[in-house]
């Protein structure tokens, strides 16, 4: 397939909520494709269609492949199902900032409803990094980027440091 240009702060794209995908078409099965590829490429472990420039609900992930897990998802239309009590702290990076680190918390525990390209209706439980990366992308489906986790002194300095590095 492709790989694809991602999408870089402060782009106004990624401050946009992407759109219900009302029917899974070529179109859309040859972007969640392209987002693996372009995922991958980037050694990345999760991507967002708006980090490409495509506004719809659909992500994909894979959070073992570095370690030799390889197992791909992509999520159509995802959302959290439940959202466990306990809470973790986590170093998280972004694609769409590269460079930037920020301890982000959030729950330690969530569950993910999806469908996928055939149509099917998945729900599975996530948690540790696997809750934060799906958390993260849904963050990108909405509109928000790991900055806006972070207190204002903490994102100043990173965005700082961000634009110096650019």
């Amino acid at each position: 397939m492709a790989v694809l240009d991602i999408v870089l702060w402060p782009d106004t794209r990624l401050t946009e909520t992407c759109v219900q995908i009302e029917e899974v078409t070529d179109e859309i099965r040859t972007l969640a494709q392209d987002m693996l590829d372009t995922m991958y490429a980037a050694k990345g472990r999760g991507l967002a269609a708006s980090q490409v420039g495509a506004m719809h609900r659909v992500f994909v992930m894979d959070v073992g492949w570095k370690e030799g897990k390889s197992d791909p998802l992509i999520c159509i239309n995802p959302m959290l199902s439940e959202i466990g009590e306990d809470r973790a702290t986590m170093e998280e990076g972004c694609l769409s900032i590269p460079g930037v680190l920020a301890e982000v918390n959030r729950p330690s525990q969530v569950q993910l409803v999806w469908s996928s390209l055939e149509g099917a209706r998945y729900v599975q439980s996530f948690d540790g990094f696997g809750a934060a990366c799906v958390q993260h992308e849904l963050d990108h489906l909405d509109g928000i980027v790991t900055l806006d986790h972070l207190s204002a002194d903490i994102r100043v300095d990173l965005i700082a440091e961000y634009q110096a590095a650019q």
